[in-house]
């Protein structure tokens, strides 16, 4: 899946290099020969606080940024958790360790991230489509420096309306002289239940400057394994109605297919058994499709290096070669049990409308118990090399040139795939089934699922349905050549220096897929053939930390197997005949449908050629006693988008369990899947210009202006060409997305107005507004559409014929009728439990799909307000910092059409408490983020939002120096148990909540 490289053209740095050869010669003798005097260095939390805030009061425009507190020691670490401390930046986790930013309230795809000013590419198992960085696969031990570029500059590359954050690696000229140090910390997760109690996590840096501090050399490792547990509980989505609608799937003759109206899938009826139910079109309701205990571990392995080399044979010329190195691989196993809703014989209450959810829900009829077990297994690894030229040939003019070549790559780890699972169930049981009426309680916040059986839970009900095998992997490459240059005046008053560059830029990004999924929902052993590889396990106590975890009326039962012996032994089975024969289109590499494929069946490529020139005034002068600048610039970008996408067709659509549509793919005569390339161009080009002001009102006061335009460019699954059709349907028709490769990127005008006072060493307040006026953001049209010429079994003539000769609408009931009364007619496959659709005899299959295109607008201000202080010479010092934010733009829960919204909009606080004295130094950090959407599209509900509860953390750090070059310390990581929710229409909606526990860390530090 590799791109081949794009060698941009190496006559410019061979030219530059050329013309600074004569200068390398000439040697500075008396420079040489000057004393040097001996540096002072200090370190500690109210050093690096200096450091950040200088860097804040001395930037052009508004910039915020964290220093390490020492070399190789960051404040936290985890990158993206240092991250949160600063005003207006939130994080998204992953695996309960910081992963992604969030900044004044734009998400992560809206936040470009470089390193040493490059852009950086991406490519991880969480994120396929988008641009954002995980900042969980970079060390912090190799950092100096993050910058948080909160407002648009020219000379600084744009694709983050959000911000532009830099990452800034050791350097060894910055720090002359012999530097080492060397950390080792053992990580207890108290989430894991089988996993190691104490990982190691190593890391050294190794500096040092020869021949008078003209050449040095940086390296920086780190190794890190981390177990973790984390306990889920879900809701597969929510499916909202208007009030008036109800289950009626069909009244005689007048039979519908619609999502609304007399015809709804989930609907609830209009009786006495159901308390509150609301009835107009002014209300909605929502009812569960699914609730699921999962219980996962962790393992995590994280291997980063980075090399350094730095040559200035003379005071103008400097050349810097780095290469950094990260590779993470990521495994995940996981079991489950689950109990799904089939909408028949329902009784319920309500809340209060317009958006009424359930206070509970239970339906009267029998189904299955289902357990699942399943594992994950990824590798990202990311690579860059670059090269910095710098030479200075007078007083006036400084040249570069910067070029580098990095790639990300994710990718399956496992002979299983990227990620795997194996499904049990209890069966229907026939004429006696295990379960009789199962129930959903949503008034705590944990989904308390009751399930009532007619008799004990035992291994024997146990048999092995469905299962899937998926390999995915992305990868991303990015060549990348600057020339920039700055020429500087030699008057006090007037314009200082002007900054001037070119830019070129090839991005390619791929992405491919296959699946192996066998639709035996129905079951492929007999009950007791697999029960010796059962252990019982219960989900009891899992929960403690979340409300609703110990109702004693939640289900808790469930058996753990072991995935590979589970599918030996069902391999076995179906071998000796002992298992029903099922059909499947693609085949595993194994032979059977137990594995992965290696056949890409989804191949998406895009690629974006990106120019860009920038010019940049910087004008100083005195008004009065005050200092005032303005930095005058604008920056032109030209993108040219090329995608093409592999995808699959298909054939039909089956019929395959009571509520289940299987969209089967188009085979050759080979058996092999039918697939097909198409391509799409797209091109646009942006003006972006920016003024920035600041004016020394005091010795300590400044005033900040800035307006600015800023752009980020659309995600890759919004320009991927190709259409994407999702496996599972219902019997309103299945789903999919196309992409749109001529959309145009984000773009934003930006106004910040700031207020900053510097009234101590290390100690400021400051209070800025800022607005963002945003246009081309991507909403969706949504478009029915027939495909491929599939027809629906669950709608035409037979369905009609069925229901009224069963005298029964319910669509199970239905089904059963068919399979036992018209085993004759085309496409009912009575033997395998199968109804498929036939074309010109059924009604035509539905798809939804999801189309991006630039519809919308939106107005984004808000306040920042942050103090930090130190309380003298006594050590103590706080921090505290709050963003307050709003747009005019908001989900309405009671609209059930697409809608577009702002995701990742919310408040934000911290407040940080710190000790720095006497060798001993304690920090204790509160963060808070308010309720955010997170995106619309649930399972089951392609425009329902999801919303994240307010969350709250607090992490502690603590370490004393026993000399002056060897430190204990200890780290806690989340250490009052906060757990993570997510929600729909109303906060009783629950879709996702999570508890993972606490983290610690111990660990000496040796610097010399």
């Amino acid at each position: 899946m590799m791109f081949q490289k794009k060698f941009l053209s190496s006559a410019i740095a061979l030219a530059l290099i050329g013309t600074g050869t004569q200068a390398w010669a000439q040697e500075n003798s008396e420079a040489a020969e000057e004393p040097r005097l001996e540096e002072v260095t200090v370190t500690g939390i109210r050093s690096s606080l200096k450091r950040s805030m200088d860097m804040k009061r001395n930037a052009d425009g508004i910039v915020d940024g964290i220093s390490s507190e020492d070399i190789g020691k960051f404040p936290d670490t985890n990158l993206a958790e240092s991250l949160q401390r600063i005003t207006g930046v939130a994080i998204d986790r992953s695996r309960g360790e910081g992963s992604r930013v969030t900044v004044r309230g734009f998400g992560p795809d809206f936040n470009l991230v470089t390193l040493n000013g490059r852009q950086m590419p991406t490519a991880n198992s969480d994120n396929t489509t988008g641009r954002s960085f995980d900042f969980g696969d970079i060390a912090s031990e190799g950092i100096s420096a993050v910058e948080v570029y909160k407002s648009g500059k020219a000379n600084v590359p744009t694709g983050g309306i959000g911000s532009t954050i830099n990452i800034k690696t050791h350097r060894p000229l910055d720090h002359p002289g012999l530097k080492f140090t060397f950390g080792a910390k053992g990580v207890h997760d108290t989430s894991t239940e089988t996993g190691d109690s104490l990982t190691p996590e190593l890391s050294g840096l190794y500096s040092n400057t020869f021949a008078d501090d003209t050449f040095g050399v940086s390296l920086t490792a780190s190794y890190q394994e981390r177990h973790n547990g984390a306990n889920t509980a879900a809701v597969g989505g929510w499916r909202t109605f208007p009030g008036s609608t109800d289950d009626n799937w069909c009244a005689g003759e007048d039979w519908c297919g619609n999502t609304y109206g007399n015809a709804a899938w989930g609907g609830i009826p209009k009786n006495d058994d159901q308390i509150n139910r609301p009835l107009t079109d002014d209300e909605t309701y929502s009812v569960p499709q699914v609730i699921t205990y999962e219980s996962a571990e962790y393992r995590r392995t994280r291997i980063n290096g980075q090399l350094a080399l730095q040559w200035a044979p003379t005071e103008e010329i400097k050349a810097t070669l780095d290469y950094t190195y990260s590779e993470v691989e990521h495994e995940r196993t996981f079991n489950t049990v689950s109990a799904w809703f089939n909408f028949a014989n329902q009784a319920s209450e309500w809340t209060d409308g317009p958006q009424a959810s359930p206070i509970y829900y239970t339906e009267n009829l029998p189904g299955t118990i289902d357990m699942g077990a399943g594992a994950d297994a990824t590798k990202n690894e990311n690579e860059s090399v670059g090269l910095n030229l710098e030479w200075t040939p007078n007083d006036n003019l400084t040249l570069g040139l910067d070029y580098h070549n990095s790639s990300a790559k994710s990718s399956p780890n496992s002979p299983n795939g990227s990620s795997s699972n194996v499904a049990l169930s209890t069966g229907g049981g026939g004429d006696n089934p295990l379960r009789s009426a199962i129930t959903g309680h949503f008034t705590s916040d944990l989904p308390v699922l009751e399930i009532a059986t007619n008799r004990p839970l035992t291994p024997e009900e146990m048999i092995v349905t469905g299962s899937v095998f998926i390999n995915q992997g992305t990868e991303m490459d990015i060549e990348q050549a600057k020339l920039y240059g700055t020429y500087e005046f030699d008057w006090d008053n007037g314009i200082e220096s002007i900054d001037f560059g070119v830019q070129a830029t090839t991005v390619d990004n791929q992405g491919q897929f296959s699946v192996v999924q066998r639709e035996a929902w129905g079951g492929v052993t007999q009950p007791g053939a697999i029960a010796d590889l059962l252990s019982e396990a219960s989900t009891a106590g899992d929960y403690d930390e979340i409300s609703g975890g110990n109702d004693a009326r939640r289900w808790t039962d469930y058996y753990t197997y072991d995935m590979n012996a589970m599918i030996q032994r069902t391999e076995e089975l179906m071998a000796s005949g002992d298992a029903d024969i099922w059909t499947i289109a693609d085949m595993g590499d194994c032979g059977t449908g137990f594995c992965p494929t290696s056949n890409v069946q989804e191949d998406r490529l895009t690629s974006e050629e990106q120019t860009a020139a920038y010019f940049q005034v910087n004008y100083h002068a005195e008004l009065g006693y005050m200092p005032f600048n303005a930095h005058l610039g604008v920056r032109y970008e030209k993108t040219e988008v090329e995608s093409s996408a592999l995808s699959p067709t298909y054939s039909s659509m089956s019929w395959i369990t009571a509520n289940e549509f299987a969209v089967n793919r188009a085979v050759d005569g080979n058996g092999d899947p039918v697939v097909e390339y198409s391509t799409f161009t797209g091109d646009y080009d942006n003006w972006l210009p920016n003024l920035d002001l600041d004016l020394g009102l005091t010795d300590d006061v400044v005033l900040r202006a800035s307006i600015s335009k800023t752009m980020t460019r659309p995600n890759y699954k919004d320009i991927q060409g190709g259409l994407t059709i999702a496996g599972n349907a219902r019997v309103d028709g299945g789903s999919g997305a196309r992409g749109n490769p001529a959309l145009l990127p984000f773009e934003s005008l930006n106004f910040d107005l700031s207020l900053e006072w510097y009234y101590g060493e290390s100690s400021y307040a400051s209070i800025g507004y800022f607005r963002k006026d945003v246009e081309n953001f991507i909403g969706t049209s949504i478009s029915d559409e027939g495909l491929f010429g599939i027809a629906n079994p669950g709608s035409g003539p037979l369905v009609q014929q069925a229901a009224l000769e069963s005298g029964s609408t319910d669509l199970a009931t239905v089904r059963d009728y068919i399979l036992e009364n018209f085993d004759d007619e085309p496409g009912v496959d009575a033997a395998n439990d199968i109804i498929f659709g036939i074309s010109g005899r059924d009604d035509p299959a539905v798809f939804h799909l999801t189309i991006p295109t630039n519809i919308e607008k939106a107005v984004m201000k808000g306040w920042e307000i942050a103090v930090q202080h130190n309380f003298g010479e006594s050590g103590f010092g706080v921090i505290a910092n709050a963003t307050l934010v709003e747009a005019d733009v908001g989900y309405d829960n009671s609209n059930l059409a697409g809608q577009f919204v702002l995701s990742g909009l919310g408040d934000t606080a911290n407040l940080i408490g710190f000790y720095d004295k006497y060798g001993v130094q304690v920090r204790i950090a509160y963060s808070w983020r308010d309720d955010y959407l997170e995106g619309v599209g649930q399972a089951n509900d392609t425009g329902g939002p999801t919303y994240v509860e307010a969350y709250a953390q607090v992490d502690m750090s603590a370490s004393y120096a026993i000399t002056d070059s060897f430190q204990v310390l200890v780290e806690g990581i989340n250490i009052t148990d906060s757990t993570r929710r997510l929600y729909g229409r109303t906060e009783m909606q629950t879709l996702f909540a999570t508890q993972t526990g606490p983290r610690y860390n111990i660990g000496v530090r040796y610097t010399y």
